[in-house]
């Protein structure tokens, strides 16, 4: 009997980019990069497990956004191209660095690399990585949870509570589609929580939802045993609080492993290295450049001299730093187990990016702490939440506190006034699409088809994403361009609707570009 358990949970998203009115689109590049950096190592991982009969628990994420983008035939075929064009860049780099052994080393790496790629997405899985993370959920080793429909920052949409149920009801059907059962989580996006929330999981039968550390530790009454084990919500679903330590001992750039001076640095790329003619091919067709994937230099130090990165000496550093990671957690349950007296949960979530794309060695880091932890101690084990609840189903009843992961803990990442714009306009939608759905309860045919792209119009505009990134002040110009497209063509479609005179032909341009939920079940705003 283990003395405790440590929860793997990883937040697979990404906002809903898909532009079929353009050939090429810039931000479209965040999805190609997170499959080949995050998420067919995580694949790759993962089916390495398995094949050596290892017995590991991890719970991911996986958001309807995301889901979407990955089932998606046109994406799908642009990743092909993307990644083709990549491999020929790195058959190109072999040749350009034949002559300097260590360079060259490092081209046959990413190039080897990439057409593993080619073969998990094109011949393994069929171009379905859905069908990917499925398979290992089905097996028993991944937990997958859901999230709001289109990440939608719950608090700030509380005084519209149809929109809320919207949101997570609209995952969970979405969940359904993709993975054949009901989701039993959920990672409420940006792990913000606001009482009365739960209400709405509990229709959904979503029995678990993650806070952050504060949103347990701050709940009335007082946990019993902090975030060490959950706290039962009145509604039902039960909330797990974050633990600080075990989280920032990994995404800390400063404090945490992913700084090592042996990882790969990921702002020194070719496509800003190289000669402007050499690489204009591999960069945006107006000719600004672009990371391209191909970075030959590890961090190496706060110097402009960076030194050449070394695959080989960064993976046994991540062997390192997982058993140190592993240490820490044996000592962390111990100390706990005899202070509580309970067999404690320790719960790690991380964005799910972390691993592979911002720190490229995090992948080889979970493969050797699962291994490590199912064959070198006997400590923890590895556990899901929902498999927590399973053994231990009887749990302190409490109301968490209002918060969130982001900055200071609350709502001003999204709040705030390079963003607080946005939100008359989502809320005068939100209201106008409750009393759509209110008046046209029983409506067919065409008017139903606007109403479900109403819908989907909504939900693209409440993406916490583009809130976030005005804060952060990177693509800003297109996370307004965003934000504003999907509330004109909201508000353009409640005005056809109510008028009764629906344009087919700019309904059917806002089902061509926007084709998200194509079952949407728009009367969850009744």
């Amino acid at each position: 009997m283990p003395k405790g358990y440590l929860s793997l949970v990883l937040h697979a998203h990404l906002p809903f980019v898909r532009h079929p009115e353009y050939d090429e689109f810039l931000e479209e590049d965040w999805f190609y990069e997170a499959i080949t950096e995050t998420y067919i190592p995580l694949i790759n991982m993962m089916d390495g497990l398995l094949k050596d009969g290892v017995d590991f628990r991890l719970t991911m994420s996986m958001t309807p956004p995301l889901c979407s983008m990955l089932l998606d035939p046109l994406l799908q075929q642009r990743y092909i191209r993307n990644l083709d064009k990549s491999i020929e860049l790195s058959i190109k780099e072999i040749e350009r660095t034949r002559h300097d052994h260590l360079f060259h080393e490092l081209a046959w790496f990413y190039h080897n690399r990439l057409q593993d790629c080619r073969h998990v997405f094109c011949d393994k899985y069929g171009r379905n990585l859905v069908g990917a993370f499925r398979k290992f959920q089905d097996a028993g080793k991944l937990e997958i949870i859901t999230c709001g429909a289109t990440h939608g920052f719950l608090p700030l949409m509380a005084d519209y509570p149809e929109a809320v149920r919207a949101q997570i009801m609209i995952a969970r059907d979405h969940y359904r589609e993709c993975f054949g059962r009901d989701p039993r989580g959920i990672w409420l996006p940006e792990c913000a929580y606001v009482p009365g929330v739960e209400k709405f999981l509990q229709e959904a039968e979503i029995r678990w939802f993650i806070v952050d550390t504060h949103g347990v530790m701050f709940s009335e009454p007082r946990p019993q045993f902090g975030v060490y084990a959950p706290i039962f919500t009145k509604s039902g679903p039960a909330a797990f609080g974050r633990d600080m330590e075990s989280s920032k001992q990994v995404w800390s750039a400063e404090e945490g492993y992913p700084g090592d001076s042996n990882y790969r640095d990921f702002y020194r790329d070719v496509g800003f290295d190289l000669d402007f003619d050499y690489i204009k091919p591999y960069i945006q067709p107006n000719g600004l450049r672009k990371f391209t994937g191909l970075k030959y230099y590890k961090i190496t130090g706060k110097t402009p001299n960076k030194e050449p990165y070394r695959p080989w000496v960064a993976r046994d550093k991540t062997a390192e730093h997982a058993a140190n990671f592993m240490f820490n957690r044996e000592k962390q349950v111990e100390h706990l187990a005899g202070t509580l007296g309970i067999p404690p949960i320790i719960l790690a979530p991380y964005d799910a990016e972390l691993y592979g794309h911002w720190w490229f060695e995090g992948p080889d880091f979970l493969n050797y702490l699962l291994r490590k932890v199912a064959y070198d101690q006997d400590v923890f084990k590895t556990i899901t939440p929902g498999e927590y609840l399973q053994k231990f189903p009887t749990q302190q009843l409490a109301t968490p506190s209002a918060s969130s992961w982001g900055n200071k803990g609350y709502w001003e990442v999204w709040l705030e006034p390079s963003n607080a714009w946005i939100y008359p306009h989502l809320h005068m939608a939100a209201q106008r699409m409750t009393e759509l759905a209110r008046q046209f309860h029983d409506c067919y045919g065409l008017t139903e088809r606007a109403m479900k792209q109403a819908a989907r119009e909504l939900l693209l505009a409440q993406s916490s994403d583009w809130a976030f990134i005005m804060k952060t002040g990177t693509m800003v110009p297109y996370a307004v361009k965003r934000t504003k497209d999907h509330i004109l063509r909201f508000n353009r479609l409640y005005d056809q609707i109510k008028a009764n005179q629906i344009d087919e032909d700019f309904l059917g341009n806002c089902e061509w570009r926007d084709n998200i939920f194509p079952n949407i079940n728009w009367r969850y705003y009744i």
